[in-house]
């Protein structure tokens, strides 16, 4: 059976939340939080490796910096899924869903690849599941056939490793299968509740045990991803305020310097996990992201939708085939023309595209079957209105009602 099968009409939602505890940031160090989030989003340059651990905390917590947001959604766009590890493309997968746009052919990618995976032995290294647990939170929150079974697999390999715990690996297996119990009916006979709460179990157990005189969970690094796991366990009692005062002391003292630490520990400042991301939306009146309370009715968190007329147009002589073709598609606002393409595509197979990724990004090599000949010095060109668009299929389509154009042309 399917987790979609499974699925009851309203997803069961974590009662413990950090901030519903009463253990938020104390005004009085909010602004120290607020500078942590810029040091972390300040590393967001053109040259830098795309990090998608930090687009999902700026979309949880709600961005500063709107171009750092839209750059870094470019860039992981601009990634080729097939380049990517299991947990990668699961990080890359919820940074896009927490950004309101379409992970497109990612999550298939994403499936196939954890369909394939396996632990070669009771003895490798907890730390091999870090990768598979993102992937099983991932396919989760997306809601994919097939969900339930692999966290039924991956939850027995858990079981059967014997290997050193890692705290890492045991806090994102939390989040993973906390996600699949909340989305299939609760009856504590049910062998998937029974084996997810060994599980659960056990891994709490772990990173309970892990808990530093200081408050801290495994030292710097893993205590953000420890207390998003702790946080979303019902009745998991834990002395959270401390945690937290010690964490905003370590802040002072420079010890979270590093963006990818930052990006780990800032969505439990903000009494946020991992589980939130489907709850983020896009604000209808501007670009930055903000995320909706967990009360709030899974309908009201879809983003706002514009409509995009896409025409395709070939009349340059010498090329067999000749057409003007238009299409009209709905995508969410904010959404890159990749994602245009790709759903007058999914509407229409005559408007099948091919792109490669390049040094500058994504660029289109064909539309139905014309492609681009070099010694012909014929291309694509993309045209918003009549304005020509240099970033290609990584503009930012801005406007409701928008008509984009391909010609095909010469140079």
């Amino acid at each position: 059976m399917s987790i979609a099968q499974m699925l009851p009409s309203q997803d069961k939602l974590p009662e413990s939340r950090l901030g519903g505890s009463g253990e938020a940031v104390p005004p009085e160090k909010q602004a120290l939080v607020e500078d942590l989030q810029d040091i972390m989003e300040s590393s967001v340059t053109p040259s830098s490796f795309p990090n998608p651990s930090i687009l999902i905390a700026m979309n949880l917590v709600g961005g500063h910096n709107a171009e750092a947001q839209r750059l870094l959604t470019h860039m992981i766009l601009s990634t080729d899924p097939e380049d990517l590890t299991t947990g990668q493309l699961a990080l890359n997968v919820m940074a896009l869903a927490s950004s309101c746009q379409n992970p497109g052919n990612r999550v298939l990618v994403l499936k196939k690849k954890m369909e394939n995976w396996s632990s070669s032995s009771p003895q490798d290294p907890h730390s091999v599941f870090y990768g598979p647990s993102l992937g099983l939170l991932a396919l989760c929150q997306e809601n994919q056939e097939g969900t339930l079974e692999l966290a039924v697999r991956l939850s027995k390999m858990l079981l059967a490793n014997v290997s050193p715990f890692n705290m890492d690996t045991g806090a994102m297996a939390t989040l993973a299968l906390t996600c699949v119990s909340n989305k299939i009916p609760e009856d504590p006979e049910d062998e998937y509740n029974q084996l997810f709460g060994q599980v659960l179990t056990k891994m709490v157990k772990h990173i309970s045990g892990r808990i530093e005189d200081n408050g801290l969970i495994g030292g710097s690094y893993s205590t953000g991803l420890a207390m998003q796991a702790l946080s979303v366990q019902p009745g998991e009692k834990w002395n959270c305020r401390k945690t937290m005062e010690t964490v905003l002391k370590e802040i002072e003292q420079n010890r979270f310097d590093n963006p990818m630490s930052i990006a780990q520990i800032l969505p439990s400042l903000y009494g946020k996990t991992y589980l939130d991301v489907p709850y983020v939306a896009c604000s209808t009146d501007q670009e930055v992201r903000q995320s909706l309370p967990r009360n709030s009715s899974p309908v009201s968190t879809l983003a706002s939708n514009i409509t995009v007329t896409y025409t395709i147009n070939n009349q340059l002589r010498g090329v067999e085939l000749i057409f003007n073709e238009t299409e009209t598609v709905s995508v969410k606002k904010g959404s890159v023309l990749l994602v245009v393409l790709e759903e007058a595509q999914r509407k229409n197979p005559t408007f099948k595209f091919e792109y490669k990724m390049t040094s500058w990004g994504l660029y289109v090599t064909s539309i139905n079957n014309i492609y681009e000949v070099e010694n012909h010095r014929t291309y694509w060109q993309f045209l918003s209105g009549k304005i020509p668009l240099d970033q290609g299929v990584s503009y930012y389509v801005p406007y409701d009602n928008e008509h984009i154009t391909a010609n095909f042309t010469q140079y």
